[in-house]
């Protein structure tokens, strides 16, 4: 079985339902690239847990007992040596291979291999990603055109649409696109552009000027302003005009609501900028009672009294305390609280089939989120008359 970090069991290891470790956030930053294959040195059930989240096709050297007396050298050598199509080999470190303290750049040294070593217990998923980046070491070319989009991972239900959606605003205001991080052809990281705006601040790369959030309609706007700043190419007025359109169908449909029902009282379970996102537009644009903000990664400054939540007994107790008759979340909080009115945020998003990439970034994510909400809402209404 995967380790976990000993002061803390389940808080950053593998086998943590609620959020994964660094191995997995590593595996989904390289994952997105076009040409890599990504191979998971550990276990089966290290291999596994992100093949299933990220549901992208990566390698594994699914090591047993006898690897781990004997060593793990052949059978890494074996599955490094089976690849033949692809632009990169990175591979991941997890756990097991860490403790036994096998020098692994030693064994592979006669290969181009990328090397990411982010075991589990080093830290949290947000922490992985970021190490992948590293690793990658992307380049900023000074003459490539075009806004760099930040924060995309693959282990996130809504990565399709807010890439999507970042693209067509940027390419909209004639900005255009260079890199994206991390979904995109692994050569095109080596030319990125010298700006970026990111739909998930967690997993700001760190690659370019940031210009900031495409989370929520003010975040969008304000991301322009910068991008109008730095580069005089960048006409935003269009995006202007349509973030202006889209409130008002928000307020309307959000007034509509109110004039039937009571504001919703609302638990938060995320990543704390998606959190932060969410609770923002509901208390903005439904007046909705924000009762608790639970991130599933580390918590900065807001203004919401947050606290990060890892373990299931945690989420239990915050639901018994403050009763929400809104959650948004995950599938293992709408178990908890089955009578509430639910929207699925982050993984794991059980008995649905996901096929349409829906946004949570840009304009049309503020759109989907307030429409899921209030749709939800008002289902709960009609089945508790």
């Amino acid at each position: 079985m995967p380790l976990t970090q000993g002061s803390d069991p389940g808080r950053y290891g593998c086998t943590n339902p609620l959020w994964p470790c660094s191995m997995t956030g590593a595996v989904a930053c390289l994952a997105g690239l076009e040409g890599v294959a990504v191979i998971v040195h550990g276990s089966s059930g290290c291999y596994f847990y992100p093949a299933t989240l990220i549901n992208a096709p990566i390698l594994g050297t699914f090591l047993i007992e006898s690897d781990i007396i004997f060593g793990a050298e052949e059978r890494l050598r074996e599955v490094i040596g089976g690849i033949s199509d692809a632009d990169r080999i990175a591979v991941v470190n997890t756990c097991v291979p860490a403790v036994m303290g096998e020098d692994i750049r030693s064994m592979i040294e006669e290969y181009d291999v990328l090397l990411i070593d982010s075991p589990g217990f080093l830290g949290d998923f947000e922490a992985g990603y970021r190490t992948a980046i590293r690793g990658i070491a992307p380049a900023i070319d000074p003459d490539a055109p075009g806004v760099n989009i930040d924060g995309i991972s693959l282990a996130d239900p809504f990565y399709r649409g807010s890439l999507m959606e970042g693209r067509r605003l940027l390419i909209g205001a004639g900005a255009g696109v260079a890199a994206t991080f991390c979904a995109d052809r692994y050569a095109a990281l080596n030319r990125a552009g010298g700006l970026t705006v990111g739909v998930n601040p967690d997993l700001a790369s760190g690659i370019g000027e940031w210009c900031g959030s495409l989370l929520g309609l003010d975040g969008v706007r304000a991301a322009f302003e910068r991008l109008e700043a730095a580069c005089g190419e960048v006409d935003a007025e269009p995006v202007y005009r349509e973030c202006a359109r889209a409130e008002k169908q928000i307020a309307k449909a959000c007034d509509k609501y109110l004039r039937r029902f009571d504001p919703p009282r609302a638990a938060v379970f995320s990543g704390f900028s998606y959190a932060v996102h969410a609770a923002e537009t509901l208390e903005r644009y439904l007046d909705a009672d924000i009762v608790a903000v639970a991130s599933r990664s580390t918590v900065q400054p807001s203004r919401y009294r947050a606290e990060q939540v890892t373990d299931l007994s945690r989420v239990r107790e915050v639901l018994r305390e403050h009763a929400p008759d809104l959650i948004i979340g995950s599938s293992y909080e709408q178990t908890l609280a089955p009578d509430a009115a639910f929207v699925g945020l982050t993984p794991p998003l059980r008995g649905r089939i996901l096929l349409h990439a829906h946004p949570l970034a840009g304009i049309e994510g503020t759109l989907y989120l307030m429409e899921e909400v209030l749709n939800a809402c008002m289902d709960r209404e009609r089945s508790c008359r």
